[in-house]
């Protein structure tokens, strides 16, 4: 049967796909609207399997809060050419909508949940590969949870970061830390919880360190063990000097708002790499 340009339009908001996908789908289809989706649908399906190993290096990175619960996602892709397209940030969008309704508590559960349509995040992100013939995945999925939280956004939608807090306090204190962390990069709030894998390496590298410009080896471990509180205070968030003001730190900077003030919780997300 012939396929109008009405139903090519209508096909292609329905599904996003280009204009000849949804005309040839059409086409396949006798003009059955619900078997040409499918048909693009299985396109996304086999152009997913066909670049499973292909790298999806680039993508969008978006995070929100909502009172005491933030997340941050990244939906990945081949090409900074596609992740800047409308369509693929406004999937990303709607993925982030669907973390904070539903709080799912990993990532796999967040791609088994579902839009309004019914149908899966997964299932969106396969229809989209199908249309760009890109490969795709949701790369990361994050959350906070405390008093009070705060997300922040890097220009270019390739870096992200949540905050939470043990307590509420000014929107723009809470994004100042929010920065911070996307600058800084710290590696845990504060050294109580650094890695023992992290630390043990920092001291071994110190060790090699002095011991390679001819320290005695009685001294190593003092000087290892001052070197790790140098580490400390460089990439635990607590102990960072503020960038807005270096004469203070961010633990500092806090308890000039309330003494009782804290970080809890944090986590940044980058496609860049640091």
């Amino acid at each position: 049967m012939a396929v109008t340009m009405a139903d090519i339009s209508h096909l292609r908001k329905m599904s996003g796909a280009g204009m000849m996908d949804c005309k040839n789908a059409l086409q396949e289809a006798d003009g059955d609207f619900e078997k040409a989706m499918e048909i693009i649908r299985k396109k996304g399906q086999a152009v997913a399997a066909k670049r499973s190993d292909r790298d999806a290096s680039e993508g969008c990175v978006l995070a929100k809060e909502e009172g005491g619960f933030a997340a941050v996602v990244a939906l990945k892709c081949e090409t900074d050419f596609v992740a800047k397209n409308g369509d693929f940030v406004a999937l990303t969008e709607s993925i982030l909508k669907t973390a904070l309704d539903k709080k799912p508590a990993s990532l796999e559960e967040l791609l088994a949940a579902t839009f309004a349509d019914g149908r899966s995040i997964q299932e969106h992100i396969t229809d989209r590969i199908g249309v760009t013939g890109e490969k795709m995945e949701l790369g990361f999925y994050e959350f906070v949870k405390g008093a009070s939280t705060i997300s922040y956004i890097h220009p270019g939608n390739k870096l992200a970061t949540i905050v939470a807090f043990n307590l509420p306090l000014e929107r723009q204190v809470a994004r100042d830390v929010a920065m911070q962390v996307a600058a800084m990069n710290p590696v845990a709030v504060r050294p109580d919880e650094v890695e023992k894998k992290t630390i043990d390496q920092e001291l071994e590298i110190a060790r090699d360190k002095a011991r390679q410009s001819g320290k005695p080896e009685n001294l190593l471990d003092r000087i290892a063990e001052g070197a790790l509180q140098k580490f400390y205070k460089d990439f635990t968030l607590l102990q960072q000097e503020f960038v807005k003001d270096n004469k203070v730190t961010i633990e500092q900077y806090l308890k000039k708002q309330n003494k009782d003030l804290t970080v809890t919780s944090f986590k940044r997300i980058t496609l860049n790499v640091d």
